[in-house]
This record gives structure tokens, sequence and C-alpha cells, in this order.
């Protein structure tokens, strides 16, 4: 980091695979930094305190909520947002999600999705406490729950095949 004008710095990090660096408050939310200067909407602001899972993303490739994370906290880090997340697991768990028709309004669909992804790469069988423990941090407001457990299920099925 370098300092800038008036509190403002310069904040180096890898943004889907790209090195990026941004002239911003070091204490502005890394959602923010996200969405308003680096252009990628995919990943959304739900509650602002880290309790929805709206706005999570992998930083070095865990699940983290980007509303409550410092961008100054991911400095030479890699950040990966749901337009970046694009291996096998992440690819064969956005196709369970449209083949069993999980989204219903699809708003925290990102952040579930990122989450399943994590969950997945550390936990390729997962059983019903698993999904559950490694989602309890992402809530639906269309209680798509089961939609969601069943297509990480899927996932899990088509991964080991």
């Amino acid at each position: 980091m370098r300092q800038g004008i008036k509190g403002i710095l310069m904040i180096k990090f890898k943004l889907n695979g790209r090195d990026v660096a941004m002239d911003v408050d070091p204490e502005m939310p890394l959602l923010w930094a996200i969405r308003d200067h680096a252009g990628l909407t995919g990943t959304k602001f739900g509650c602002g305190l880290a309790q929805c899972g709206a706005c999570t993303v992998h930083l070095d490739g865990e699940p983290v909520r980007s509303c409550q994370t410092f961008v100054s906290d991911v400095e030479g880090m890699d950040v990966t947002t749901i337009e970046g997340v694009d291996d096998t697991v992440a690819q064969t768990v956005q196709a369970a999600w449209a083949d069993l028709d999980v989204p219903q309004c699809g708003y925290c669909q990102s952040g579930q999705i990122m989450s399943a992804t994590a969950l997945l790469r550390e936990v390729p069988k997962p059983n019903d406490d698993d999904i559950d423990a490694a989602m309890s941090g992402n809530l639906c407001r269309c209680a798509t729950y089961h939609r969601i457990r069943a297509a990480i299920h899927e996932a899990a099925r088509r991964l080991e095949a």
C-alpha cells in the first residue's frame, strides 16, 4: 500500500486472476470496491452485517463476507467473485443449480454458489450436516433451502462420476 491524498491508499490485489490496484479508502468494504470500482455487480449487498451471505466472495479460496472485509485487508491476496469462479467444481455447481431450478428470485444465489463451491472443494461428498454447516451463513429470502441442498448433493454426485 502507498499513502495517497486524504487517507486514500493504493491497494493492490488479484481480482478474478487479474492484478488490480485501487486508490480507495482503506476502510472501504471490499463489496463496494468490487461493485463500484471494479464494476463487478454479481456480488450482492444484502444486510451489510455479514449475516446474510449475499456478498460472499472467495479470499485466497476461502468464503468471506465482502461487506465486512476492508479492502485494505485483501492487500496482496486473491479475491474471486461469482464472475471469476470458473473451475470444474464451480461449473458443476452452477449446472446443478440450473438443472434443479434452485433460484426463485435469485438475489442470494451468487453468495449461495460461492459457499457451495467452497464446500465441495473441501468436502467432495458432503452429508446434510456438512451442507447445513457450510451454508448456515447464507440466507434465502425465498426459502429454497431444500433445492439448494439437493443441488449441492447433485453437484457432488456429478463431480464424483
